[in-house]
């Protein structure tokens, strides 16, 4: 079941923004971490497609589970579903580099009360790859995050996003990126009614301490955030 949380208003962002994530990302291959979320972005498009599939079908699961939560937390039923855009271009990727939107299109299919908004925004100049840390054998062409690099290397179909409440769908959400945040911002001023924001993953250091309404958590930078439960309140609704 997800977590609650606060995307916080910054330079990118103007106002704060009610946050979602399934679990915690602590690096790839460390105990407990969303490692399938690697296999999905198959950055070197190198992952056998088996591994592709069963990656995939796991996303498929959180959502299915995760996103009806959400609509009864938020009330906002009736929403359009939006995925943050990958780096580069779309024309860029291979099917097998796209699967995770895949993921969320069949997910969509499949709950009440969504509307599939996948294409409202899609990437047609490349960007930095930010989890691309080291040279590697492919590019790695574009800027790195900025104030506005969203609206200025996508197209944003105002006309599906106007007076719509959206849920803003990521893999992977890291705090100071402000890919996410840019992307939050470019919808609200695209006239997105409201806009809330799910991650599969949530990038963190460790966890502090485990309240049984709420975790705190340290992020690599050093600050502390809190995470409240809210899908226990959720279950016991649906079971009265």
């Amino acid at each position: 079941m997800p977590y609650k949380t606060i995307i916080a208003k910054n330079d990118y962002l103007k106002r704060d923004t009610m946050g979602f994530c399934h679990q915690f990302y602590t690096g790839y291959m460390t105990r407990g971490n969303p490692d399938f979320l690697n296999i999905l972005k198959n950055t070197f498009n190198q992952e056998l497609y088996s591994n592709l599939l069963t990656a995939r079908d796991r996303v498929v699961g959180i959502l299915m589970k995760d996103i009806p939560v959400i609509l009864e937390e938020t009330g906002l039923f009736n929403s359009l579903v939006v995925c943050v855009p990958r780096a580069k271009a779309l024309s860029y990727y291979k099917p097998a580099q796209l699967m995770f939107l895949e993921a969320v299109k069949i997910a969509i299919s499949c709950i009440p009360c969504v509307d599939d908004g996948t294409d409202c925004i899609i990437r047609i100049k490349n960007t930095k790859t930010t989890h691309i840390k080291k040279q590697t054998s492919i590019p790695n062409d574009g800027p790195e995050p900025y104030k506005g690099i969203t609206k200025d290397t996508c197209k944003i179909d105002k006309g599906k996003i106007k007076d719509r409440s959206i849920i803003l769908i990521d893999d992977i959400y890291t705090k100071h990126v402000n890919i996410d945040e840019d992307c939050i911002q470019a919808l609200l001023d695209s006239g997105a009614k409201e806009v809330i924001f799910y991650a599969v993953g949530y990038t963190i250091r460790q966890i502090l301490s485990i309240d049984k309404d709420f975790i705190k958590a340290a992020l690599r930078t050093g600050e502390e955030v809190i995470f409240y439960s809210i899908g226990d309140e959720y279950v016991q609704r649906r079971r009265i």
